[in-house]
């Protein structure tokens, strides 16, 4: 039987607000993070993100604080990234309540950093999160950005994938920018090229609008997480239905195993 898909809400945090933008810019309030968790908690989301968006940029570390408070109230496992850029980042976040970390730019900076990482802390607690724009002078059409979109590398987003497997990440997290926020659909071109590439499991990222977005994501992209934010937070699409309807077009979804 194949592996049954993870849904995987994102809260998008900036100065302790859940925000949400578009290609990675105008970002609007999405309310509180701890008041989201707990909904996600009861909706029977699988997997919760956390992400400090603004850490990389503002040269700063993931404010443990959220971390804390946001897995309080959660039994779902919880990915924290942004920020995160040594050992000793990684061990208070996970010891503030995170299950897994997600690295982003200091992968890029430091790829020794994923390497001890992955030995250290084991590599199912490891997330690798590639943001990508779209760059026919890269062979897969595909080059890597950094700080939080602002960066481009010169570096081609699918062989960095590859790299990051064989460095010891678990799990890659690919985001097109192309597609953040647009709610038009993931960008299925970009997930399926990482997830043909790799042997680890691939969240789906960055532009689902509506439930067909989700089916597209395993069928056509090869993803296994499906992670989403604004409309997860604006409540355009409620996590039981779409698992119920993910469940109706043959894919297997996790069971809630919640009391409602």
């Amino acid at each position: 039987m194949e592996t049954p898909v993870a849904i995987m809400p994102c809260l998008d945090m900036k100065n302790g607000r859940v925000v949400k933008g578009i290609h990675f810019v105008n970002l609007n309030d999405a309310g509180d993070p701890v008041e989201n968790a707990a909904f996600y908690e009861q909706e029977g989301a699988d997997e919760l993100a956390m992400l400090d968006i603004a850490a990389t940029v503002e040269n700063r570390k993931t404010r443990l604080d959220w971390v804390r408070k946001v897995s309080d109230v959660i039994r779902m496992p919880l990915t924290v990234g942004g920020g995160i850029g040594s050992l000793e980042d990684i061990e208070l976040v996970l010891a503030a309540g995170a299950s897994k970390i997600s690295i982003n730019s200091a992968a890029v900076k430091n790829p020794d950093l994923l390497r001890d990482a992955s030995k250290t802390f084991g590599k199912e607690k490891i997330t690798v999160a590639i943001d990508a724009r779209r760059n026919q002078a890269m062979p897969s059409g595909f080059e890597l950005v950094v700080s939080g979109g602002t960066k481009p590398v010169g570096k081609d987003a699918v062989l960095w994938a590859l790299q990051c497997q064989d460095l010891g990440a678990g799990i890659i997290l690919p985001t097109s920018m192309d597609g953040d926020g647009t709610r038009e659909g993931y960008d299925i071109e970009f997930t399926k090229a990482i997830s043909e590439a790799v042997r680890l499991p691939v969240v789906a990222s960055g532009g689902a609008g509506r439930m067909e977005h989700f089916y597209d994501a395993v069928v056509k992209g090869g993803a296994t997480i499906l992670l989403a934010a604004s409309v997860f937070h604006y409540r355009t699409i409620r996590i039981r239905e779409l698992k119920e309807y993910l469940k109706g077009k043959g894919i297997g979804v996790l069971p809630s195993n919640k009391k409602y």
